[in-house]
């Protein structure tokens, strides 16, 4: 099983455009069954079928097709966070394109192909989404163009029109507005691409940056990867309330039986792996804020404070006060030697 993940970068904006709008952004979130928390947690890791979703759901309640393409030429290619920083920064466009394909899956997100080739004379930049969510598809293409073509036109001037730009499927409602938001005319077709002359792709970055202090980005895990996949899910579950085994086997598409099985297969269960993730957040936030512990055990799913404490006592051995006095002492402690 394949889990495709993605930071979630566009949830902010997408709240912001829906709110202009007059849209109701709880709505939207609670069709999509994602917490609204979101909003401020940009490197937060969720399902792509669930971004996917919550798009399409945004533009349906704004009546608006074109949302996908606004939401990403107005943020630009840099709202991705230090992914997007790290390709506007490039020396050249043909360095910005490769990177921006060759880091997506890892840094961005997965379930994703996006390739950049030169044939007879012209470039072209292909994106697909290989999850198999059958809402959204259209609309993610749509964001991703967006993306796109706010790289090409860092490089190559506002005014930049591709040769052809182009979208799967074979109807696209509101295709004038949508036209209209990219600048550029759109093909349907087999999928989503940008051509152009190739001969471009050698244009220096008229505002070239220093890279160095962008690299610090947090990875996307492999789709193979179970346990490490469900448990950012069982964590994104954590910021509405403690996720249940029902919760995951919905956002995962399986039967409770089956989702049990793949567990049993990895050698624990969900409830051990849930217990995991509950010592490390507590742990975090012990450590990390100031935050009473009673808060701290309610947004793990504690009633109080005396049952967090008792259950965090069975984790470490001390109350999470002693712990959180523990840490902050080892963490201002002199290094040996000074």
């Amino acid at each position: 099983m394949l889990i495709g993940l993605t930071k979630a970068r566009s949830m902010g904006p997408v709240a912001d455009a829906v709110e202009r709008a007059g849209g109701s952004v709880a709505r939207v979130f609670g069709r999509a069954e994602m917490p609204m928390a979101l909003i401020d947690e940009p490197d937060r890791l969720i399902l792509l079928r669930d971004q996917l979703r919550i798009v399409e759901e945004a533009a349906r309640e704004v009546g608006d097709a074109a949302l996908p393409a606004r939401l990403s030429l107005g943020a630009g290619v840099p709202s991705l966070g230090p992914y997007g920083i790290r390709v506007c920064a490039s020396a050249t466009l043909g360095e910005a394109l490769a990177l921006g394909t060759t880091l997506i899956v890892d840094h961005l997100q997965t379930a994703t192909r996006m390739d950049v080739s030169v044939r007879a004379g012209r470039a072209h930049v292909t994106y697909a989404v290989t999850d198999k969510s059958p809402v959204g598809r259209q609309k993610n293409e749509m964001l991703a163009l967006g993306y796109i073509l706010d790289v090409l036109r860092r490089f190559l001037g506002p005014g930049f029109v591709p040769d052809e730009v182009g979208l799967s499927g074979a109807m696209l409602q509101d295709r004038g507005a949508i036209e209209t938001v990219l600048g550029c005319e759109l093909r349907l077709g087999p999928g989503a691409v940008v051509s152009f002359d190739a001969d471009l792709i050698a244009t220096r970055n008229p505002r070239p940056a220093k890279a160095a202090a962008v690299l610090d980005m947090a990875g996307v895990p492999d789709p193979s990867d179970f346990l490490l996949c469900t448990g950012h899910l069982l964590r994104l579950g954590l910021l509405d309330r403690r996720p249940s085994i029902d919760w995951l086997c919905r956002r995962l598409g399986l039967s409770r039986r089956s989702l049990q099985r793949r567990f049993e297969a990895h050698g624990t269960s969900y409830g051990a792996c849930l217990t995991q993730i509950l010592i490390r957040e507590a742990k975090h936030l012990l450590s990390r804020t100031d935050r009473p512990i009673g808060s701290i055990g309610l947004d793990l799913g504690y009633p109080d404070a005396a049952h967090f404490t008792r259950a965090f006592r069975g984790w470490t051995g001390l109350p999470p006060t002693e712990w959180r006095r523990l840490a902050a002492g080892l963490e201002t402690r002199p290094s040996m030697g000074r």
